[in-house]
């Protein structure tokens, strides 16, 4: 099956945590929090303004997000889960390929 948010939706794969601390301490499935990143799956065309103007999405498929502990709708699609969730839940897109800058 395929889906197509509507509007301003976009679909969220999360990306598992960490099983293990920096430390090497193994973390219960029961004592982990649920992880804030994720990878956008699907996104719908964006919302309209007041004009009646398609204003697209400035996120597109494959980017890796952050977005709130409580954003989105849990939904299990072709027995995977995922998040809907409105664009305005998703705090910023993850740039992977630039390294972070070291303290001087």
């Amino acid at each position: 099956m395929k889906f197509r948010p509507l509007h301003d939706r976009v679909v969220v794969k999360r990306i598992d945590a960490q099983e293990r601390t920096k430390g090497g301490i193994i973390i219960p499935d029961t004592a982990k929090e649920k992880p804030q990143e994720g990878e956008v799956i699907a996104v719908g065309p964006g919302a309209r303004d007041e004009a009646g103007k398609l204003v697209p999405l400035d996120v597109k498929v494959g980017d890796s997000i952050l977005f709130g502990k409580w954003s989105g709708t849990e939904v299990k699609i072709d027995g995977e889960d995922l998040l809907i969730m409105k664009e305005s839940d998703i705090m910023g897109v993850l740039d992977i390929s630039v390294p972070h800058a070291k303290a001087a």
